[in-house]
């Protein structure tokens, strides 16, 4: 019943946006609809949208937020500032994209540094788990852990880079409401509430460093914009915009937790970040996601897009 509520509301919402003014002439609208998406949903929603007007020290165009500096658990989305943390050693020359890491499947709590492993049933990947005892690069490891959101991947580069040294990174980039405490799977830690968190504002800061092209550097954030683009899972954001729209984005879920945190390359660029806690089937927080993408597409750009008309 969640999914059908919100698929009628999207549906409403759309034909009341299909009259928009040009753009950014009736952001309490949009907010407006947005905000009824969510009652419609029954879930505890944070939302952090911006257009892409020009670096961040410049005023921005367009902005709506809905508590954005409301904590959530971080889920995978807390792979970005892993993903820039390597990057980010790999211009100080620490290391090179190219090198190669050890695959082995054993990590320390962060509790009591006991060991603990992963499995492939609570990943969404199996593919690293097939090089346990080999090794595999860097690049490789990065590339899984976005695309399809290895957490053995993920874990192994954590190990690797340290999460002191990625908070701080996440630091110096003033998204302060992104903490990466631990690795993936830490059950002693997940039962002491030890768990990594995120705002969509944090997220939002992220991911506008990357698209200015400024989160390392030039080069680095480029290629972090080509792995962001490669994601598997666009059931999200991506769906509700117009079929072929680029999208670089980075999803998370886990129980009754769905996010997504993207950069849209449509006519007007934009970064929304839309974190969903309470719904339990995927389907209904999917749908969600991509109503508010919706919405927001259109008051970026202010004229509605052809779109599959399924809701």
């Amino acid at each position: 019943m969640r999914i059908r509520a919100v698929a009628l509301v999207a549906l409403a919402v759309s034909g009341v946006l299909a009259a928009a003014l040009p753009a950014g002439a009736d952001q309490p609208r949009a907010q407006a609809a947005i905000e009824a998406l969510i009652r419609a949903s029954g879930a505890d929603v944070a939302v952090a949208f911006r257009t892409l007007d020009g670096p961040p020290a410049r005023p921005p165009g367009l902005e709506l937020f809905v508590q954005p500096d409301v904590e959530f658990h971080a889920a995978s989305t807390m792979k970005v500032p892993v993903m820039i943390e390597l990057f980010r050693r790999a211009r100080l020359g620490e290391l090179r994209l190219d090198d190669r890491l050890p695959v082995r499947n054993e990590f320390s709590s962060i509790v009591d540094g006991s060991a603990y492993t992963l499995s492939t049933g609570d990943d969404s990947d199996a593919e690293v788990y097939k090089h346990i005892g080999g090794e595999m690069t860097f690049a490789d490891l990065c590339e899984a852990m976005i695309t399809v959101s290895s957490n053995f991947a993920t874990n192994l580069l954590i190990d690797r880079l340290g999460a002191a040294e990625i908070r701080r990174t996440v630091r110096e980039l003033g998204a302060d409401g992104m903490t990466v405490l631990r690795g993936v799977e830490d059950n002693k830690a997940f039962e002491k509430g030890l768990n990594n968190a995120t705002t969509a504002r944090a997220l939002m800061v992220l991911l506008q460093r990357i698209a200015a092209l400024e989160a390392v550097d030039e080069a680095s954030s480029r290629q972090m914009l080509e792995v962001l683009k490669r994601q598997k899972f666009n059931d999200g954001i991506p769906a509700g915009l117009p079929s072929g729209t680029p999208v670089a984005h980075k999803t998370g879920e886990i129980t009754r937790i769905h996010h997504d945190a993207a950069i849209v390359y449509g006519p007007k660029p934009f970064i929304l970040v839309v974190l969903v806690r309470g719904i339990q089937d995927r389907k209904g927080s999917a749908a969600l996601m991509a109503s508010i993408a919706r919405v927001l597409y259109d008051e970026a750009t202010g004229v509605p897009a052809a779109r599959d008309p399924r809701p």
